[in-house]
């Protein structure tokens, strides 16, 4: 089973988005990287701030997920509105989650902020494992988050 190393996944996707500062593009990247990283991520990828409270579904890697998200709703929405990390161990017992897979147990969402401290999106993975993710998941992918979209628009 492969477990990602947080510092080699920084130090990938730092080489991997220098320079860029495309919202979409450096998205595109991280999904990628951060989806083939560990055996627990099962869909990997970002929901775009569209409009008013509204997420639509950006880059990802895994199968088909929800195309539109509003803040009011969900983990991914959760995460939106209050711009704090949803940890949940196990999404059938979060209230309102939004089943976009049936076969997902447990959910990692965290905000993502570009440059100018605006939400640009949520970063949301999940694992077909129930509390698959843990507050280091949580650490290190804010880490990198905060370092690859402080650059962007």
């Amino acid at each position: 089973m492969t477990r990602v190393n947080y510092d080699d996944l920084h130090k990938t996707v730092a080489a991997l988005t220098e320079g860029e500062d495309d919202a979409v593009a450096l998205m595109a990247t991280v999904a990628c990287e951060v989806h083939h990283s560990d055996d627990r991520f099962d869909w990997t990828g970002f929901y775009r701030v569209t409009g008013p409270e509204m997420l639509k579904i950006g880059p990802y890697q895994g199968g088909h997920g929800c195309l539109v998200i509003p803040f009011a709703r969900g983990v991914c929405g959760a995460a939106a509105r209050t711009g704090e990390a949803q940890l949940v161990a196990d999404v059938d017992a979060f209230p309102g989650h939004i089943a976009c897979a049936s076969s997902t147990r447990s959910e990692l969402v965290l905000p993502v902020y570009g440059k100018n401290g605006a939400l640009i999106g949520v970063f949301d993975i999940d694992s077909n494992q129930p509390d698959s993710f843990t507050q280091n998941d949580v650490k290190g992918l804010q880490a990198m988050l905060k370092s690859v979209f402080d650059r962007s628009e």
